[in-house]
């Protein structure tokens, strides 16, 4: 019989036979090549006599030692008569009293002297007698057990007495949870087969067995004949000399005629559950037991339904997994699946300690074998579950008396041990559709019984019965995608994945700014339900697997990358964290001191350049959805909660608003498992935000940042219409290049500030939000707006009045561009700049994802094709005409990041002249252009000046 233990430290490696064995299956070291690939491959001598006993000689390497089963095939199954149950068991009691010729006592000290172990046990179909000795004892053990078979003695009293000690063993026994349980489930689930009892008999049955010594003797007369039995001899033995000893002593037992007559158990029509109240146990039990298949070694269903039990509830499955490791709502589960001749019962046991629990566990169970009903099974983790269990029966036959002990297990059936590489062969040939469609015959709800058991008198929820068809039915329904899917599959073996949400920041309620940003490092940088964060990494590391996010205004994005090989692995720890985040107060404290340390040390503490960037979005869309800093105020932050995180979860992150990428060669099957899971998300109805107008900017502004700084940072601008779906946004990303191509020397910006006069590090101008540019030369994608900025970004200046210079000229050379437009010389070579550098841009295949999906944001064609045939059709006339239209210097917003904001606020207001000196000679026109830069007016009037501290930015 399998008993498959699965919870830690169950003090229950429990037989659930009447008597059990103590041989156990050790590991060996080494695995042994299969002739043949054969499971069991061992050179046997198999023959039958002609009194039907059939006998099976094994010789073995192993040396001395000789190890003999003999399985009669009966067992509780064939207890078929009223009242006269438990016999089969204990008659394996009885057969332990000697013979006339070999009395107990006698029997018992030639088997002591002799060093025999001789033990027994029984199931639902058979009995098994085993002995294990010194090789040359085996002549005299076949005779003493021959004798014994054929001519077993005892009397009334060592009946009756025997009859008490049965009563003891089942009081004993019946103490266990497990016994109690399958006791329990037996006699709900079988209407009129024997598996209705168990092994040791209901207990009325046993009361009455010491006035039942007339049935006894019958009961061995019908059974105990040698067309019932098998011998099963391995060892250290001679085979041929072997079946002579046999022979001599077994050969003259005659042939009986009985044949048991076992009802068939009719087809159940519905569930059924029973609670039994079990006074002071400890904890309450669940026991979820399904109706599974007769003996089968040559079809399909026995052999994949031991695969089912394994893939789904042993203790590597994720429901073990999610009950017993994680939540650790179970403190134990195990399967049990005792190998019938019938259609008999196959077994889920959960321990919970709080019985409000149960629901969640049986749930969690109907909701696994709907899994296995409605999804195919992974072939690769279906093989190697094969594989495993193939090897792992074979590395346990390792010494004779395992040899022996395995054979006797199958050879009751058919009384063949090639029935074991049948079921192995058979199991070798299952496949995942095969798993799928066995599931559907035998896991339905006619074939169920339920028991739980506790100290209480009843357990909630259990009311009415639960329907795992529903379940099946829900999740084979069409699935109708809610989501856009963009899908540029390729040869490479790298896959990307992105999902990507039009929600974000713009979309944080009023007081809870930095709650989108939250949400998405939660489920990115997060445990989900079945696994804490840092077994994600752990299980991530090996496979460099990525998982992470990217937040912005109107997007969010859940992107990640691994190989080909290792994406199912991957996928189930990503799409758990997407779809089953854990949401684990652990987690929420810890990303939430990240993202508040990453402002304060980071943002406003040493990214003086960032944070004037960021101020100047602040300024520029006050009381608009883009007002607030991607990752929120800290004094927002700090007080959100997880029910906030949550909310926000449920309603953002929906099919409408979601777009999924996808690039690299994923298999088909993981891509619609992705499909079906992402189907599973709330539908929606808004697809993206609804922006507004950015707030009119009204003349020239200054924000004055004062922190400690030994440089100057500067940023200004000013909100634009044209953003990348208008008409004349290549036109103006030209005109941005020209004027100032981010990290690029040959811009004009950069020329006129660093090259001619070293200012500074660099000069930029932007038309869409750019972050971490001090990182990175190319702009991330997915970062896609329905309103924009005109931006000029200087690098930090040495000084406060190298960045009133440094301002002045950028403000100069703008009024200048707009003034005069650039020349045709210019124009055509940042044309053909931009027509050659634009493919860089998307150089990687996730950023030729991520611009896909933009284009698609911004419902335009591939970005390099939209651009280049938008730059192929620009004249110089029609740039000089977008810079008329969209840039201007009458309503500018300025931001300065100073160690002296008094000072800085000064130099603004009074137009204070910020002459440059250098310290090697100039040309006369750089210097006479210096002279009138340097009082070149701002005009930012006082009242437009604030000086803000920095401990009050972002609070």
């Amino acid at each position: 019989m399998k008993f498959k233990l699965l919870a830690t430290s169950l003090a229950v490696t429990l037989a659930l036979a009447g008597c059990v064995s103590n041989a156990g299956n050790q590991a060996a070291n080494t695995v042994q090549a299969q002739a043949n690939n054969k499971v069991f491959s061992q050179d046997y001598v198999l023959e039958e006599l002609e009194n039907g006993l059939r006998v099976m000689v094994v010789k073995t390497d192993y040396p001395d030692v000789v190890s003999v089963h003999i399985p009669v095939s009966v067992g509780s199954r064939d207890e078929v008569e009223q009242g006269r149950t438990g016999f089969a068991h204990f008659f394996e009691h009885m057969m332990f009293k000697g013979s006339k010729k070999y009395p107990k006592d006698v029997y018992a000290d030639i088997l002591k002297n002799s060093g025999v172990d001789n033990r027994a046990y029984t199931t639902n179909d058979y009995t098994n007698y085993y002995l294990s000795f010194s090789k040359q004892h085996l002549d005299k053990v076949l005779e003493i057990e021959a004798d014994i078979f054929q001519n077993l003695t005892y009397t009334e009293a060592q009946f009756r007495t025997e009859a008490l000690t049965v009563k003891g063993e089942y009081l004993k026994n019946n103490a266990n949870p497990l016994r109690q349980l399958l006791s329990a489930v037996r006699k709900e689930a079988f209407d009129k087969h024997t598996y209705k009892h168990t092994t040791m008999g209901f207990f009325e049955d046993i009361e009455a067995m010491p006035d039942q010594m007339a049935y006894g003797q019958t009961f061995f007369e019908r059974f105990y004949n040698p067309e019932y039995v098998s011998l099963v001899i391995v060892g250290d033995v001679d085979p041929q000399e072997t079946i002579a000893m046999v022979k001599k002593h077994w050969g003259g037992w005659e042939r009986g005629d009985y044949v048991s007559k076992v009802p068939q158990e009719p087809k159940q029509n519905a569930p059924k559950y029973v609670h039994k109240q079990s006074e002071g146990l400890p904890g309450h039990w669940l026991l979820v037991s399904y109706k599974g298949s007769a003996w089968q070694s040559e079809t399909k269903d026995r052999a994949a339904l031991d695969l089912i039990s394994d893939l789904y509830f042993s203790e590597t499955s994720e429901l073990y997994q999610q009950l017993v490791v994680e939540k650790q709502i179970a403190s134990q589960m195990l399967t049990y699946n005792p190998e019938t001749k019938d259609p008999g019962l196959r077994h889920v046991f959960v321990k919970v300690e709080n019985a409000e629990d149960l629901v969640t566990v049986r749930d969690a169970i109907n909701q696994t074998y709907a899994k296995a009903r409605t999804e195919l099974v992974n072939e690769d983790k279906l093989n190697a579950l094969k594989s495993n269990r193939k090897y792992s029966f074979i590395n346990g036959l390792d010494s004779s008396g395992a040899i022996a002990s395995r054979l006797a297990e199958y050879m009751h059936f058919e009384r063949d041990p090639e029935v074991i590489n049948q079921l192995y062969a058979t199991a070798d040939a299952i496949t995942a559709e095969d798993i799928k469609a066995i599931a559907n015959k035998y896991f339905v709800d006619s074939n169920r019984t339920t028991v739980t058991m506790s100290a209480l008198d009843s357990i909630d929820g259990f009311d009415s019965e639960v329907s795992l068809q529903a379940l099946v039915e829900q999740a084979n329904q069409p699935v109708t995608r809610h989501f856009n899917v963009v899908d540029k599959s390729n040869s490479s073996p790298l896959v990307d994945v992105n999902l990507l949400f039009y929600t974000g920041a713009a979309a944080d309620p009023q007081g809870k700014k930095g709650l989108a940003a939250m949400t998405a490092a939660m489920i990115a940088n997060g445990g989900s339900q079945n696994k804490a964060y840092k077994e994600i990494q752990k299980a991530m590391y090996p496979i460099a697997g990525s998982f992470n996010y990217q937040i912005d205004k109107e997007m969010l994005s859940l992107r990640g990358r691994v190989h080909k090989d290792n994406i199912e692995q991957w996928y189930s720890l990503v799409s758990e964290q997407l779809l089953n985040p854990g949401f684990r107060a652990d987690d929420f404290s810890r990303l939430k001191k990240e993202i508040l340390d990453n402002i304060k040390a980071g943002l406003k503490s040493s990214n003086d350049e960032e944070l004037g960037k960021e101020v100047l979005y602040h300024k520029l869309y006050q009381g608009h959805p883009y007002e607030s800093y991607n990752f929120g105020d800290l004094s927002d932050l700090e007080a959100l909660t997880l029910e906030d995180v949550k909310a926000f979860y449920n309603q953002q992150l929906t099919q409408a608003k979601l777009n999924v990428g996808i690039t690299g060669d994923m298999p088909e099957d993981i891509k619609a498992k992705l499909f079906a899971d992402l189907a599973k998300l709330p539908k929606g109805d808004e697809t993206r935000l609804d922006i507004p107008d950015a707030p009119a900017l009204q003349g020239r502004h200054a924000t004055i940042v004062e922190k400690s700084a030994k440089s100057t940072a500067v940023s200004f601008g000013f909100p634009i219409d044209t953003i990348r779906s208008h008409k004349d946004w290549t036109a103006l990303w030209l005109v941005r290049s020209y004027f100032g191509e981010h990290r690029n020397s040959n811009s004009f910006l950069y020329q006129r500030i660093r090259e001619t006069r070293g200012m500074n590090y660099g000069d930029y101008a932007y038309i869409e939000y750019f972050p971490r540019g001090m990182f990175q030369t190319v702009p991330d994608a997915n970062l896609g707006r329905s309103e924009q900025i005109f931006q000029v970004w200087l690098r930090p200046l040495r000084s406060n009045n190298d960045a009133h210079f440094a301002t002045r000229v950028a403000l100069f050379e703008l009024d200048k561009l707009i003034k005069e437009g650039m020349n045709e010389a210019d124009f055509v070579a940042t044309r053909n700049f931009l027509t050659n550098y634009v493919a860089q841009l998307v150089s990687s295949q996730d950023r030729q994802l991520g611009y896909a999906m933009d284009s698609q944001f911004y419902n335009i064609e591939g970005f390099v094709d939209y651009v280049r045939k938008q730059l192929a059709s620009l004249s110089v006339e029609d740039v000089n005409r977008v810079i008329r239209e969209n840039l201007q210097t009458e309503h500018i917003q300025y931001v300065f990041v100073t160690g002296d904001g008094k000072d800085m606020a000064q130099r603004l207001a009074q137009e204070t002249p910020s002459p440059l000196s250098y310290n090697s000679e100039k040309p006369d026109q750089l210097l006479q252009e210096d002279k009138h830069i340097a009082s070149y007016k701002l005009d930012i009037p006082k009242q437009n000046i604030e000086v803000l501290e920095v401990s009050s930015v972002f609070e």
